[in-house]
């Protein structure tokens, strides 16, 4: 039987953008323009500003472009760049399973990066990212990292890798060291997300990116990787998953479908697992004519986003942005106080808010086992607001407005990527980056995203 780094290899080269069903094409590139939005509305933050000093102290012979800016560097740089630049907001798409969850569109930066470097066309990018997202959601089907102590990162990585390495033109042997390069030096760990959150959470992803971009370097330089990577006695089943599993179909195979059509696109830039809650929050909003007049409010949801967003004291009384915005107490009390939930209610003068931390905690929250009998198809929110004078209002949310069961349309995407892109672009510049991104697929040269995204001087 193949090894686990075989079967990814042995799909990755049979993969073909000519074998992709028109609605995975048009699906790919809707995360992509939500990706590339998502970066642009967070390239003035704190940790992307960091990323881009890193990045201007390096040079290289074949650099790769930061958006934006046009700052040219390292492959590896470039990628951690744009990488923190698209996760800042934690507005970018997610993935849910009964196993691990995470952001796939975080290894769009590994695709930008490889495309720029290999001249890559707008078909190819197009199929490394159905690559990614196949090796990052299959992957995480099959075990539940947390309570091992990782993060999701460490699988990212993997898809990263594999994308990156398929844009390099790596197969077969090399093709399978440059996973293996990249998954035994890069496991990440799940305090990341928990607790008091720091920068590194929009950061962690981007690392393990960067850190596909050089495995696949070495690969391609010839480096050999440690096997079986996996299998071993030393190897990821036993050190980090503590369970074997294997990838026997793969989207496109047989029946199998493709599992970026199961990702879900965020309608507010919060937890993924906070989406349905803060939806469910604004469907009782008009309950009320003032939030004085709430006494509690109840919520019963998934397991998941119970241990992710209301794990520990910090999520009633957040300290930062990356607290508040993994914080399901404080997020449903902005949407009751504001109507909606932005960028801008993550500063810290919203999250010092008094009245923002008073309704915060009025906020009960348990996990809810039949909710979780609903995962992944739905994430299931149960939610009770109480009045002062006795009343209760219910309401129940299973898929917000961006899940694959209530998805967005495509005027929904442009207004988000069009609200995001003008921070930082002129309206027709905008305009007209949308419109290169919604006909990559006839791109001869797709790796020239990041030189679309460049500012006026």
């Amino acid at each position: 039987m193949p090894s686990l780094v075989e079967q990814i290899s042995a799909y990755a080269e049979s993969l073909r953008y000519e074998h992709l069903p028109d609605n995975v094409v048009k699906t790919a590139k809707r995360v992509i323009i939500d990706s590339v939005g998502c970066a642009l509305g967070g390239y003035n933050s704190a940790p992307e500003k960091i990323a881009r000093q890193m990045a201007s102290l390096t040079s290289h012979q074949k650099p790769a472009t930061l958006m934006v800016s046009g700052l040219k560097t390292s492959p590896e740089l470039a990628t951690f760049a744009n990488g923190v630049m698209i996760r800042y907001l934690d507005f970018n798409d997610g993935y849910t399973s009964t196993g691990e969850s995470g952001h796939p569109s975080d290894s769009i930066a590994a695709v930008l990066t490889a495309a720029e470097v290999n001249g890559r066309s707008g078909q190819d990018v197009i199929t490394a990212t159905v690559l990614a997202y196949e090796v990052f959601c299959r992957i995480c089907d099959t075990v539940d990292l947390k309570p091992l102590g990782y993060d999701h990162v460490t699988v990212g990585g993997m898809a990263s890798a594999a994308a990156a390495a398929w844009l390099w033109g790596l197969r077969g042997k090399a093709f399978e060291h440059c996973l293996q390069l990249q998954i035994a030096p890069n496991n990440a760990l799940y305090q990341t997300r928990i607790g008091n959150v720091s920068m590194w959470k929009g950061c962690a992803y981007a690392n393990a990116s960067r850190n596909a971009v050089f495995a696949t370097q070495l690969a391609a330089l010839g480096m050999s990787g440690p096997s079986p990577i996996f299998e071993g006695v030393g190897g990821y089943f036993k050190a980090v998953a503590r369970k074997s599993f294997s990838l026997d179909v793969m989207g496109g195979q047989g029946q199998a479908p493709y599992k970026i059509m199961e990702c879900l696109i965020k309608r507010f830039p919060l937890g993924q697992y906070s989406q349905t809650v803060v939806e469910a929050a604004l469907a009782l909003r008009d309950k009320v004519s003032s939030v004085e007049e709430i006494a509690e409010i109840q919520i019963e949801t998934v397991t998941t986003a119970c241990v992710l967003m209301a794990d520990s004291p910090e999520k009633w009384e957040p300290e930062n942005r990356e607290t508040a915005d993994h914080s399901m107490p404080y997020t449903v009390a902005v949407a009751l106080i504001h109507g909606d939930v932005q960028e801008e209610h993550f500063s810290l003068a919203f999250v010092k808010d008094p009245k923002i931390r008073a309704l915060t905690r009025k906020v009960k929250i348990k996990p809810s086992a039949e909710a979780d009998q609903h995962m992944p198809s739905a994430m299931r929110c149960y939610f009770k607001l109480i009045t002062t004078r006795a009343e209760t209002f219910t309401t129940v949310v299973d898929h917000h407005r961006g899940h694959f069961k209530n998805p967005m349309t495509d005027a929904d995407i442009e207004k988000k990527f069009t609200q995001l892109a003008k921070k930082v672009l002129p309206s027709t510049q905008a305009e007209h980056l949308f419109e290169q991104l919604m006909n990559l697929e006839s791109a001869p040269n797709g790796g020239m995203i990041a030189a679309w995204t460049l500012a006026p001087a």
